[in-house]
């Protein structure tokens, strides 16, 4: 079988359309030459984003907490933001977001996982950083609608997991960030 991996596959695109043009994202509709026929799926085109695993020295995660409108929650979130800068590349962005949304820069950076969040739905890609060496930052960003009553802990990672693995924390960047960090920290005790 060889490595374990996903596989790109390039189909004959037979018609494209714009379903719907949104302010952040947009619903395309594609029909595809699909084997001896065709198909047509509908999707959510998406910029991708970033996300940060920001750990202190004290070995706990950064969480944000905001209200999520789709879920009709506040969930337990790690800093993340959209590539919507033009050729800004994903870890700038994550060191963008973590600023703006904790008041945090980082020392040492190190990528961790790229991930589909909805393969069946949508074409988002999510770059998870794992960030050490935090310090505080002012900045003038002003938080508005959902992040202007963002709520900020710090909370040890194994906690993380633990709410994780025991379904309290639900958002899927989240839990692969923290999951992937975790392993990435286990490894590198090991090898040291």
């Amino acid at each position: 079988m060889g490595e374990l991996r996903d596989e790109r596959v390039d189909l004959e695109i037979i018609s494209t359309d714009l379903v719907y043009e949104g302010a952040v994202w947009n619903v395309r509709s594609d029909t595809v030459r699909y084997g001896d026929g065709q198909m047509t799926r509908q999707y959510v085109e998406h910029p991708g984003a970033a996300a940060v695993v920001a750990i202190d020295d004290d070995g706990r995660v950064v969480l944000i907490q905001q209200y999520r409108h789709p879920i009709k929650e506040r969930d337990w979130e790690i800093p993340a933001g959209l590539l919507d800068v033009a050729g800004e590349p994903p870890m700038e962005t994550a060191k963008r977001e973590l600023t703006e949304e904790v008041d945090l820069e980082a020392d040492r950076w190190q990528h961790l996982i790229s991930m589909h969040t909805t393969p069946g739905g949508n074409d988002e890609v999510v770059h998870v950083f794992l960030a050490r060496g935090l310090r505080s930052v002012e900045t003038d960003y002003e938080r508005e609608h959902e992040e202007s009553d963002m709520r900020v802990e710090r909370v040890p990672l194994a906690e993380v997991v633990d709410g994780v693995l025991a379904g309290r924390l639900r958002n899927g960047i989240l839990a692969t960030g923290a999951l992937a960090a975790a392993e990435a920290l286990r490894r590198e005790a090991a090898a040291s």
